[in-house]
């Protein structure tokens, strides 16, 4: 049998044609599971539902199984619901005292993703799901001959395998620092610190820069909310509203003026290029105002530019940092969305002691992001590659959303509503349609094998939205996926 992932059920499937019975299999599997200790007393199963479905059997075949399990006295059900790896019994007498490792699990500090974010990220590595929402370019979008070319150019020149300098590769920090002048920033080397990727520069940032118990201040929704880079460190999160310009600076200032703590409130996190998730453009005006509003109220901001080149119509207005000239704004950077996320790259634009002081806590950290990736980032950028790739991606994502906004107005014309994103990934899907719950829209949605992203992952209140990405599923899926997106909102609504 094949034990290929250690999963809860992960992507371990009994055999049909094995000797064995199936709920025979189920039991070795769950047993060894058990014995060699990846699953350890205390630790609670997945529900039989789960289970079932993941691993493709009847639930009265894994019901069999269970009792098996239970009657030798490795599993058992408790009072309240749900079953759990025994902590007594044979298999704690063999062993001695046994560590209790789900007590250490819920008294480590770093929170959990939020349930359905853990099912995603899960279900997104599963055969035959229609990513609906996933935030990330499809394979076929991807440079992959570019990289080709670059990894051969590298292996005919000579290449560390060292560690670099805490701030990383200087070849990489010049090329960067002539690519961000091209959209008006200017930044010298000695402003950039080189990050394995946007969620560590927002862990750098949370521990470095921000005292326990300061609010940070972002859009709502956001998809900020839907990690825990901030709040794991002791930092508050107070959500802004929006209107069609963008961020509302009036209701930032009296967020501001209103803190009990005023000197509580230290950065303020936006995405004013292609909003993750409502797909929006702060206007050039609203920037400026922004920028009014941060002086006025002594606040510091972080802006994240992981779309900003991702315009499909036309470029967005010039950013933050562009127009900062007092160091105000911390600017962050990333190849994930418009290049590859695999090459876990990215950077941080900021004034020269700030990024010194976090690149010594990356340093203490992973001791620097892949000295091999930073190569390859060097000549992405000094060879002009990037340039030729945007030119030939922005047509494709237009195509793109073009094909899902007519799939919309087919399926959805009466069910929802929706604006049409002039850049990034996402459309944010408002459900005109009631009641319906947005959470067991999710959960049915999944068990037709499609992903999609509820709002409430976004804006913890939010009861209407979805948010949709034409990025990554092809355009048969997107069809067959919307398709039956609709037949469960209808089937909802009728029962």
């Amino acid at each position: 049998m094949n034990r290929s992932d250690s999963r809860p059920g992960g992507s371990w499937k009994p055999d049909p044609s094995h000797s064995l019975p199936l709920y025979r299999q189920i039991e070795v599997y769950i047993s060894e599971k058990i014995t060699a200790g990846e699953w350890t007393a205390g630790y609670r199963l997945p529900s039989q539902r789960t289970l079932a479905q993941t691993m493709g059997v009847n639930r009265s075949t894994l019901v069999t199984a269970l009792e098996n399990l239970a009657a030798a006295g490795m599993i058992e059900g408790r009072h309240g619901g749900g079953t759990y790896v025994c902590g007594s019994g044979w298999h704690a007498l063999a062993h001695g005292a046994l560590p209790n490792w789900e007590e250490a699990i819920e008294e480590g500090w770093y929170y959990p993703n939020l349930p359905e974010v853990q099912q995603i990220n899960r279900a997104e590595f599963q055969q035959g799901i229609i990513r609906l929402g996933t935030g990330e370019l499809a394979p076929e979008l991807m440079p992959q001959e570019a990289f080709n070319d670059i990894l051969l150019a590298l292996s005919n020149r000579s290449r560390t395998l060292n560690y670099l300098e805490p701030q990383g590769s200087l070849e990489l920090r010049q090329a960067l620092s002539v690519y961000l002048q091209a959209s008006g920033i200017q930044a010298s080397p000695d402003s950039i610190l080189i990050v394995s990727g946007s969620l560590q520069a927002l862990h750098l940032i949370s521990v470095g820069l921000l005292p326990r118990g300061s609010a940070v201040l972002l859009e709502k929704p956001s998809y900020l909310y839907s990690i825990h880079a901030f709040q794991s460190a002791g930092l508050k999160m107070s959500g802004i509203p929006m209107d069609a310009e963008g961020l509302h600076t009036l209701r930032l200032e009296d967020a501001v003026q209103n803190n009990v703590n005023r000197d509580s409130v230290s950065l303020l996190y936006t995405i004013p290029s292609f909003h993750n998730p409502t797909g929006s453009v702060m206007s050039d005006s609203r920037r400026e105002e922004l920028l009014a509003t941060a002086r006025n109220t002594g606040i510091s901001i972080l802006e994240d530019a992981a779309y900003s080149e991702l315009w499909l119509d036309e470029p967005p207005p010039p950013s933050l940092k562009a127009r900062d000239k007092e160091g105000r704004v911390l600017h962050m950077g990333t190849l994930s969305k418009a290049v590859s996320p695999g090459l876990r790259l990215g950077w941080l634009v900021g004034p020269e002691p700030v990024i010194r002081r976090l690149a010594d806590i990356k340093m203490q950290t992973d001791y620097g992001t892949s000295a091999l990736a930073q190569e390859a980032a060097a000549l992405w950028f000094a060879d002009r590659y990037h340039e030729q790739h945007m030119d030939r991606l922005r047509p494709e994502l237009r195509k793109r959303r073009n094909s899902m906004l007519e799939l919309l107005q087919r399926y959805f014309g009466d069910l929802a509503e929706w604006k049409v994103p002039a850049g990034g990934f996402y459309i944010w899907l408002r459900l005109t349609v009631s009641p319906l719950s947005i959470r067991e829209l999710f959960h049915a949605c999944l068990e037709n094998h499609v992903l999609i992203h509820p709002g409430y992952l976004y804006d913890r209140l939010d009861a209407e939205h979805i948010r949709l990405s034409y990025a990554y599923a092809s355009p048969d899926e997107m069809e067959r996926g919307l398709h039956l997106l609709a037949q469960t909102v209808k089937k909802l609504m009728s029962s």
